[in-house]
C-alpha cells in the first residue's frame, strides 16, 4: 500500500497533483513580492529557490528571509531548494555549505519540506536526512537531467535509490530530446508507481516537449507538478493558472 505524505494541509499521493509555485526572487523585497501576488493564485505550495538569493552564502540573512516569508505565506507548505550548479542552479557551493545550510534552516521549522540531491554522496544526504526528520521536515531527494533522458531502468534505479537514503518524496527530472524520451520518463513512473514507490513520488520531462508529463500525473503516478506564476524555475513549467485547469478537467474526465 502507497502512503501517502502529509504536510500541513495537504496531502501527497492521492488525488489532484499538488502544484508547486517557485519562488525565484533575488533580494528580501522580490522574494516577499513574490510570495505577496500569490495570493490570488491557485497552488498548493511554494518553493523558495534559495539559490537564486543573493545573500544566500550568508545563513544567518537566509534565516531571516525564510522567517519573513513564513510570517508572509502564514500556512502554506514551504519547500526551500538550494539547486546546485550541475544540477540546473544559478550557483556551486561546497559541499560542506550545501549540508550545513539545509541543516541550519531545517532546524529552524520555518520550512515543511527540503530538497536534497541525490548525488550530493550518500553520508551527507543521510546526515541531511536525519537532521531534517529530527525537526519534523520531510525530504524531497532529487536529482535533474538537464542533457537526456537515462534510460527507464536506470529512472526506477534513480528513485529506488533515494527511498533507500530515507526521502519522503523521491523525485526525478529529465530533459527529452525525442518524444520517445518523454514516453520513456512516463514509463518509469508508472512502473516505479505501481511496482517498487512506498512513498508518492515526483517525475517530470521538462521543456515544451516534456509537457504532458506536467499534467498527466494523477494517470502515471506523479504526485506533484510545478507551475510558474511569474518567471518559470526549470524549462516547460506553463503558468499555474492554466495548469490548475487543466488538472482539474482531467480529473473530472476519469
Amino acid at each position: 500500500m502507497l502512503n501517502t505524505v502529509e504536510v500541513r494541509n495537504i496531502k501527497l499521493g492521492e488525488g489532484i497533483p499538488k502544484i508547486c509555485v517557485p519562488l525565484v526572487g533575488k533580494t528580501n523585497e522580490e522574494i516577499l513580492e513574490e510570495a505577496k501576488l500569490l495570493k490570488n493564485v491557485k497552488f498548493d505550495l511554494i518553493e523558495w529557490r534559495v539559490d537564486h538569493y543573493k545573500d544566500v552564502e550568508d545563513i544567518e540573512k537566509v534565516k531571516e528571509i525564510v522567517k519573513a516569508l513564513r510570517d508572509e505565506v502564514k500556512d502554506v507548505v514551504i519547500l526551500f531548494t538550494f539547486r546546485s550548479k550541475k544540477e540546473g542552479g544559478e550557483l556551486e557551493v561546497s559541499t560542506e555549505y550545501y549540508s550545513e545550510l539545509n541543516k541550519t534552516i531545517a532546524q529552524t521549522k520555518l520550512v515543511d519540506l527540503i530538497d536534497v540531491e541525490l548525488f550530493t554522496g550518500d553520508e551527507i544526504v543521510k546526515d541531511i536526512v536525519e537532521t531534517a526528520h529530527k525537526n519534523n521536515v520531510k525530504v524531497v531527494m532529487s536529482n535533474h537531467d538537464f542533457y537526456k533522458t537515462p534510460a527507464k531502468d536506470e529512472i526506477i534505479n534513480r528513485l529506488c535509490k533515494m527511498q533507500d537514503l530515507g526521502a519522503d518524496l523521491p523525485k526525478i527530472a529529465v530533459m527529452p530530446n525525442t518524444s520517445e524520451d518523454v514516453v520513456t520518463l512516463l514509463a518509469a513512473t508508472e512502473e516505479m508507481h505501481t511496482k517498487y514507490a512506498k512513498q508518492p513520488i515526483i517525475t517530470m520531462s521538462m521543456g515544451a516537449l516534456g509537457l504532458v508529463s506536467r499534467l498527466s500525473g494523477e494517470t502515471f503516478g506523479s504526485a506533484l507538478t510545478f507551475g510558474a506564476a511569474k518567471a518559470a524555475s526549470a524549462p516547460g513549467q506553463i503558468s499555474v493558472d492554466k495548469l490548475a485547469l487543466i488538472l482539474d478537467v482531467m480529473h473530472q474526465s476519469k
